[in-house]
């Protein structure tokens, strides 16, 4: 992690260029607020079966307030059964109503480092609907039922009423504080990952941390072992949705294409320069299963690796169609977000229908029409905010090192025009270099900053 001290408050300003250029809401209308409110003091119903004796926890960054999940497993024979709870969003929220509205104007929660823009009001993200362990909230839970070989399958799906026992943090949590089959719940998912051919390749984030008093840090953040594990919950709770609601004919799907035939070309180019050893004969799925997060190198192919591919999207429910992500090698939805996603509200909805044998909600339908274009704005915005993010906090931790040469490794070029990965500071930025090629390794020279612009100018170095 790279300290970057802003006494000036570069970075603070830049900031707040950057919510004004993207138009980041800042709170909500009062309208919207008093909804919130009003929706927040909504009592469980009959329909939340009473399992508050359950032990359920959660696992998240320490500093999160919007919980949108617990868990709990247990053994059933030779399966494991995920008890998830996810925050009951549509009990608070109906179709229409203030909150809806603005939640579809937004589509997703917005993260900048010096704060966040919700999808919800704190009254109902960061209260009411959030599973913190303050009390009983509603919920709904999802049992997945996970085979020896690692195939999730939904066993039921119901509105409850649930109490988290504890809030369990990425950075401090001990095994015995996790269900005992926690362990062994992600070990059986990461080997049916493998044996489906799937490569989730999960690039360390180049992130901005605010430290307090003026200061921040830039750095490349490896997964810690227990998020890690943590994502096998959500991935093994969503392929099991996803398979269902295929199943039944209806659902909103994540769906991503792999990398083209120019772009594994460029991939293969990057791993060379980068020192992986690539055989033609292995597939890139298998090498990506051997990447390693705290490698430098690795880390960089991951990032090009990201980059290569055609980003995902949503994709609707059509006959005959089979709808795929790339990655994970499987039909898949998102369903376990809907403090941050506004689609996830909509398949959660759709899953209790078909899980419960009711026939899903027409306006639910109509939504998984609307909803790719909804989300693809949004996605496109928070991708466009965390870029610029990063951008405006690399000038500021290089400010006066003008001059100075950096090792580079060259990940993407188009023509003249390169994309560059320094290799020793978590900074990915762009040049020109005269015949730049995927995975040359190149010395530049800093030759410029402009913080309002966030952008570096380097420079191939004498």
């Amino acid at each position: 992690m790279k300290a970057i001290h802003d006494p000036s408050g570069a970075l603070a300003s830049g900031l707040a260029a950057i919510r004004q250029q993207y138009q980041v809401p800042e709170g909500f209308p009062p309208e919207v607020l008093a909804a919130a409110e009003h929706a927040a003091a909504r009592k469980p119903g009959p329909e939340h079966e009473d399992r508050t004796d359950e032990p359920f926890v959660t696992l998240d960054p320490a500093t999160s307030t919007d919980l949108d999940q617990a868990f709990h497993i247990q053994p059933s024979g030779r399966d494991l059964i995920l008890h998830y709870a996810i925050a009951d969003v549509a009990w608070f929220v109906e179709d229409g109503d203030p909150v809806d509205a603005e939640a579809w104007k937004r589509g997703e929660t917005l993260y900048l480092p010096d704060g966040k823009a919700g999808l919800y009001p704190p009254a109902l993200a960061e209260h009411a609907a959030s599973l913190l362990p303050d009390g009983p909230r509603p919920a709904v839970v999802f049992s997945v039922r996970l085979g020896p070989d690692g195939e999730a399958r939904l066993d039921a799906a119901r509105r409850a009423l649930i109490r988290s026992r504890a809030k369990l943090a990425y950075d401090s949590v001990r095994p015995e504080q996790l269900p005992a089959d926690f362990a062994r719940f992600a070990e059986r998912m990461n080997v049916a990952e493998a044996a489906r051919g799937a490569a989730r390749v999960d690039p360390p984030e180049q992130e901005v941390e605010a430290l307090g008093d003026g200061r921040y840090a830039l750095s490349f953040r490896p997964l810690l072992p227990s998020e890690r594990a943590n994502a096998t919950l959500s991935l093994a709770a969503n392929l099991a949705i996803a398979k269902a609601l295929h199943e039944a004919g209806t659902g909103l799907f994540r769906v991503m294409a792999g990398p083209t035939a120019a772009a594994m070309t460029r991939l293969r180019s990057t791993a060379a320069g980068l020192g992986l050893d690539w055989p033609e004969s292995t597939e890139l799925k298998t090498l990506e299963r051997s990447l390693d997060q705290g490698n430098p190198a690795h880390a960089a192919f991951m990032l090009a690796l990201r980059r290569a591919g055609g980003g995902a999207g949503y994709a609707p429910w059509i006959a005959g169609v089979t709808p795929w992500h790339e990655a994970i090698s499987a039909t898949y939805a998102h369903a376990t977000a809907p403090l941050r996603r506004l689609a996830d509200r909509y398949v959660i909805r759709a899953t209790l229908a078909v899980a419960n044998g009711k026939p899903v909600a027409p306006e639910v339908d109509a939504a998984f029409q609307r909803l790719p274009a909804v989300m693809a704005k949004a996605d496109a915005l928070s991708g466009q905010i965390e870029r610029a993010v990063i951008d405006l906090a690399e000038t500021v931790m290089l400010h006066g090192r003008e001059g100075e040469t950096f090792r580079a490794c060259v990940t993407d070029a188009d023509g003249d025009s390169a994309r560059v990965q320094l290799i020793d500071l978590p900074i990915v930025a762009r040049a020109r270099i005269a015949g730049a090629a995927p995975g040359q390794r190149v010395s530049l020279k800093l030759t410029g900053i402009d913080s309002n612009q966030r952008r570096l100018q380097f420079a191939p170095s004498d």
